[in-house]
């Protein structure tokens, strides 16, 4: 990964749940999500560099090495695909009912998305730790947590006090540091 500029930003990617439902409020959902992000980040060959899982939407920060749509797409296709699969696999109908849309292209019968993702370049190593502290305070701000060591967020490892079992592991140690800082 470069260093973060204006010439070799990193993104800021939110994507929001479909009439905000609180998809991901069950911990087993929560796990689908990371185990989808890792799979989005092996098979789009981008870096993950932090994220949070919240009830009705997903923060992913990740490299410029590739366009955001194209790192959106990966994420979406494959969080989407994975949760619809694991609701269905369950028998969660409720959940399914409410996710169904009219015909909609392609004859996809679910959207688990907002078609509105949030992307914002971050240019500067500043821009990224603002953005890094802001998406691990997201569930102490919602009051899930206390602290900010969420289970679904990559506060921990940041603090670098990752858990045995963390559910997704990011790739802090792949930045390229312009100042020598670094995770704090």
């Amino acid at each position: 990964m470069n260093y973060i500029s204006p010439n070799s930003p990193a993104y800021y990617l939110t994507s929001v749940t479909k009439d905000r439902l609180l998809v991901f409020r069950a911990d087993a959902m929560k796990s689908v999500a990371c185990s989808a992000l890792n799979e989005a980040r092996t098979s789009g060959g981008f870096l993950i560099l932090a994220y949070v899982i919240m009830p009705d939407h997903l923060h992913v920060i990740s490299d410029g090495e590739k366009k955001a749509a194209v790192i959106l797409r990966f994420i979406n296709g494959l969080v989407s695909r994975r949760t619809l699969d694991f609701l269905k696999s369950e028998g969660h109908l409720s959940p399914l009912e409410k996710l169904r849309h009219g015909s909609y292209r392609r004859g996809h019968e679910y959207s688990l998305w907002d078609h509105h993702p949030n992307v914002r370049l971050l240019t500067s190593e500043s821009m990224l730790m603002q953005r890094v502290h802001y998406t691990h305070q997201n569930p102490v701000r919602l009051g899930l947590v206390e602290r900010a060591e969420y289970r679904c967020s990559s506060a921990r490892i940041w603090n670098k006090a990752p858990l045995d079992d963390e559910p997704l592991m990011v790739d802090i140690g792949k930045i390229r540091w312009s100042s020598g800082g670094g995770a704090s």
